[in-house]
This record gives structure tokens, sequence and C-alpha cells, in this order.
């Protein structure tokens, strides 16, 4: 699997008196951020280094909040914002809340780049009954998106995976994250995962260590597990033929968790990776790169 060189830069940082360094008391973060780029559908991992240690920092933009995690001497905070699919070009501020150890807070702000994108488009085929639904499954199909929309939505504040994540699968991409999809002739939402190829019955591996929240046959997905990894951070897994795993599970990375199928709206065998993190739909490709050059705990 190829994957882009990671863009390194330095954000732009203001104080809160629009001063910076005026008070040698003031907190001062310096800010880094690294990305395949900055744009919609891509994870942007964000290091804070404070010059005094925290006792909390989060960051809100895109009016979301984003959770951060610290180092040992916490002074070091890295944190996963993610661009979603519907999000313009344009300048953002990213506003950073914390906590000083004797519990005054503080906030600083700092530019937010994003660039535009324009996916390409699909076209697929697949039962008619997955386009236009029979009246009788609707009230089925409604109670689901209420289910799956519910468990995106939970932000646990504890931050459960460690350290880089892997494919779940071992087979290349079929169907890019955020093409268009035209199904059956008509315009639908776009494809917020990725598509792996692989053969019915390939084991499905936990792409880092989290718990089991859902183990489900689905009307469109099929059979289907999520995931929470912590901290917003969701991998929802389509179209299994079987399960290997229970809710309530914890597992780690590298767990088998299912096997590949053809359940649900498919065209035929593969296996389908969506991840969600604080609601945002981004590339699990993209999750993947921005971790691999650090070992973050």
């Amino acid at each position: 699997m190829n994957r882009p060189k990671l863009v390194l830069a330095l954000l732009v940082l203001f104080s809160p008196n629009g001063v910076q360094g005026s008070d040698p008391n003031q907190i001062q973060l310096k800010v880094v951020h690294r990305s395949r780029t900055m744009q919609p559908g891509e994870v942007v991992l964000i290091s804070a280094t404070s010059s005094q240690p925290l006792k909390s920092l989060k960051g809100t933009i895109f009016e979301k909040t984003f959770l951060f995690y610290p180092n040992s001497k916490s002074t070091l905070w890295n944190g996963l914002i993610g661009i979603d699919l519907d999000i313009p070009s344009d300048l953002y501020q990213l506003n950073f809340q914390g906590i000083t150890l004797d519990g005054s807070p503080f906030d600083q702000k700092h530019n937010f780049q994003v660039i535009g994108k324009k996916f390409p488009t699909r076209r697929i085929t697949v039962k008619q009954k997955y386009v236009d639904p029979p009246p009788k499954t609707l009230k089925r199909i409604r109670q689901e998106s209420k289910k799956i929309k519910k468990i995106f939505t939970t932000i646990n504040p504890k931050k459960i995976w460690k350290g880089s994540f892997i494919s779940p699968v071992p087979g290349t991409t079929t169907s890019g994250f955020g093409r268009r999809s035209i199904i059956n002739g008509q315009t639908r939402s776009p494809h917020s995962g990725t598509d792996f190829r692989a053969s019915e019955g390939t084991p499905v591996k936990a792409p880092n260590a989290g718990q089991v929240i859902l183990v489900s046959n689905l009307y469109f997905s099929g059979n289907t597990v999520i995931l929470d990894h912590g901290q917003g951070l969701y991998s929802y897994f389509a179209h299994l033929s079987r399960f290997s795993t229970k809710e309530g599970e914890k597992v780690e990375l590298g767990q088998i968790v299912g096997h590949v199928g053809a359940t649900g709206r498919v065209t035929g065998p593969h296996l389908h990776w969506t991840i969600r993190l604080n609601q945002s739909r981004v590339d699990p490709l993209s999750l993947i790169a921005v971790l691999s050059e650090q070992h973050l705990n």
C-alpha cells in the first residue's frame, strides 16, 4: 500500500491577549501538525508542547471538541482532529482550552487552513431493495440509523488505542474514501469508508485496541462490528460473513473480530472499514498514515 508522505507544519499561534510572550507566567503552546493533506476526509495529528505542565487540554474546531492526551510530564499533548467530508475550504481557528496544575483555565488559538478537494464518482449496481427499500423495512432502517448515530455521538473520554493503527485485512483498496455514489442510477450519500479487496472468510483484525460496542446484522451494512477506540474514535466493519467477537468484549490490536463476507448492500465479498472521529467522516488510510511514523502512547 503506497502511503503519501506526511506534511509536518508549524501552526500559527495566538496568545489570549494577542501579544505572545508578554507575560513570563503565561502558558504558551508550540503547536505542530502532521497530516497527508489538509483536506476534507483527513485525520490531522496535533502536537502541542506547553511551557508548563497541564492538568488537561482540549481543542474546539468545526463546532466539535477534540480531546488531547499527555506524555508522562504533561508538557506534550497530542490529539487527533478529523476534517469531515463536508467541511468547505476556508481558514478556521482551533481553540485550545486547558487547565494548569493549580486549576487555572487558559485558552489559545491557532489558524487551521482547510484546502478544498473534489472527490471522484463511483457507479455501482446492487439489488433494487437496497436502493428503494420495501415499506415494511423502513421502521427497521430508522431504528438502526438512530442506534448508530447514538453510538457515534457518544464520546468516551478514555483513550483506549495505543500507537499505530494497522490495516484489518491484507488486501488492496477497491473503492476509495469519499467517492460520490450513484447506485442503480440514483445519487446517494458519499462513500464514507474504504473498501478492501478480500475473499469471503478472510479474518478481519482489530486495527488497534478497543471495546466492542456493536455486533449486529444491519439492513444496509449486513453483519457489522463497531469498535470504540476511545476519545470519540470508532471503527465500523461492514458486510461480514460471521462474527468472532461479542458486544462488551475488549479487544487488542490484531485480534480477529469477524470474517469478510458479502452481506447487506454489496456487489461482492469485500471489507468496508469506516472511521468516525468525533462524528467526522475520515479516511481510515489517513489514520494509519498519521500514526505510522511515531508511536504515540
